[in-house]
């Protein structure tokens, strides 16, 4: 079969067949009387295979070497395709992320796609600098997811709060990328997007914050209950007094039933949550003392009512307390 007839059958051009056999990939096993190139059968199964292995990935090299070498085992080679075809996709969907980001960014020029790479670039660079310049700048907006993913992979404190506050200003946008880092499998990932809803003056942002009231994480759970506790969300109450009784950010959870305690609707309710927890039995003692503690600057007669109780109590430093906070009510 001549070159011409072998192109057509194979799809594979004749400039492309004549390289392949400068490179001895594949050799005509004849010639006409007319010194044409003429291949045979087992010339177009060889065609086929090169093609084969081609469209694998393999180098033309690779591919000789797969032919002709009798040694040869594919599993090494395969492994090593399957990386180099992993990295390809992991560059490629970079690209096509940082395009859409750009196209999300609606540029008016190409100047404003400079500064919008550029700020992209930032976001990712290894100084924690130009990240945080790069959160706080004001040049050009920074595509909300951009910040998203860079505020929940943040591990740098100033950085991350910079990101948190951007992420703020730029409204509500981010909120549905937040919420699935809620449901990240990663720890501090869940942790990093609970701060930064945290920050967001919304009520789709307080709505997120109650669902994660309910999170498997604890962490997350604290984290809502103190954000909640000071957009006067009462439905925080009881994770800020478990906070209290577990010793976990006890100071800020007293501060926040503190200032839930400011509706006199809510004062109550909590002095009384408070108080039941005072009483459970099997509270270790320096548990008793911090909820004798936040009952300080929680008003009410259910609250009074608890200290006048407590300063009598078993535990000499309950009753200290109770009774100098009875002294501080008395002569307000």
């Amino acid at each position: 079969m001549l070159i011409g007839d072998v192109a057509r059958r194979s799809g594979v051009s004749a400039r492309m067949l004549r390289h392949y056999e400068s490179l001895g990939l594949v050799r005509p096993t004849g010639r006409t009387e007319g010194g044409y190139r003429e291949y045979s059968s087992e010339d177009i199964r060889r065609i086929f295979h090169i093609e084969s292995l081609r469209s694998l990935g393999l180098s033309l090299r690779e591919v000789g070497r797969a032919l002709d070498d009798p040694g040869f085992t594919p599993s090494e080679l395969v492994d090593d395709l399957i990386r180099r075809t992993r990295e390809r996709i992991a560059a490629e969907t970079e690209l096509l992320t940082r395009l859409s980001r750009i196209g999300a960014a609606d540029p008016a020029d190409w100047e404003d796609v400079l500064r919008i790479v550029a700020l992209l670039q930032a976001l990712g660079s290894e100084s924690a600098g130009k990240r945080q310049r790069a959160a706080l700048s004001s040049d050009a907006e920074v595509p909300v997811d951009a910040l998203v993913e860079a505020a929940l992979s943040e591990t740098d404190p100033n950085v991350a709060g910079a990101l948190r506050w951007a992420l703020a200003r730029s409204g509500d946008g981010g909120l549905a990328l937040l919420a699935e880092g809620l449901g990240s499998p990663v720890a501090e990932v869940r942790k990093r997007a609970v701060q930064s809803i945290a920050e967001i003056p919304d009520g789709e942002a307080t709505a997120l914050l109650r669902d994660a009231l309910t999170n498997s994480d604890i962490v997350v759970r604290r984290y809502a209950a103190l954000a909640l506790g000071a957009r006067g969300v009462a439905d925080a109450v009881p994770t800020l007094i478990d906070m209290i009784v577990e010793g976990a950010n006890d100071v800020d959870a007293a501060d926040a039933l503190s200032a839930l305690a400011s509706d006199p609707a809510l004062a109550d309710q909590i002095g009384a949550g408070l108080v039941d927890r005072l009483a459970h039995g099997g509270i270790e003692a320096f548990a008793r003392r911090r909820l004798t503690q936040a009952l300080a600057d929680i008003p009410g007669t259910t609250t009074s009512r608890a200290l006048a109780d407590l300063s009598h109590d078993e535990d000499r430093a309950v009753a200290l307390t109770a009774t100098y906070i009875l002294k501080l009510r008395n002569t307000r």
